[in-house]
């Protein structure tokens, strides 16, 4: 029994790896690449994965100390799929250091963005800009206002669902 708990992972750390695998399943769901066109590309997914995480870090934030342990679980374990995804696809191991402060880079000008983004809602001009050119970078952006919906719909959806189920692991994404 001692050393259960002595092993046992923080819940905060189980909530985090859950809430990851939520994001995973929500971004690889086929409507965002079918219908709102986001590329299905290395570059493409690294968008619509940053995008959500991004979305349950920003309902976290400034919600106490169990949802602040949450979202740094929930961002180690990005963090730690990418470094997994680069040495996937080959990238050797004196390059992987190079590519993941560039990702780290990517990921917090993506954050202030969309922080900057959110705050001038509900005139949606810089979300559009922002997804013109992170997600549409190299693809036609005719689903644009598709997309800006989605991502403001999956906002207000988070922000409706009680925090202790997003504690516990558990956020409910809505269809694309």
């Amino acid at each position: 029994m001692l050393l259960d708990r002595l092993f046992r992972p923080k819940p905060t750390l189980v909530a985090g790896r859950a809430l990851y695998a939520g994001v995973v399943k929500q971004a690889r769901t086929p409507a965002l690449y079918e219908a709102l066109g986001a590329p299905d590309t290395v570059e493409g997914r690294f968008e619509i994965y940053t995008l959500h995480v991004f979305l349950l870090l920003d309902r976290l934030r400034r919600q106490g100390p169990q949802a602040s342990d949450t979202s740094q679980a929930l961002f180690d374990t990005y963090v730690a799929s990418l470094d997994d995804a680069l040495r996937e696809m080959g990238v050797g191991d004196l390059s992987v250091g190079k590519k993941m402060r560039k990702l780290g880079e990517a990921f917090y000008g993506r954050v202030k963005s969309y922080e900057i983004a959110f705050e001038s809602l509900p005139d949606t001009s810089a979300l559009n800009a922002l997804l013109t050119r992170t997600v549409y970078a190299e693809a036609e952006s005719a689903a644009l206002p598709r997309l800006a919906d989605y991502v403001i719909a999956q906002r207000a959806g988070l922000a409706a669902q009680p925090l202790e189920a997003l504690l516990a692991g558990y956020a409910v994404w809505s269809p694309a």
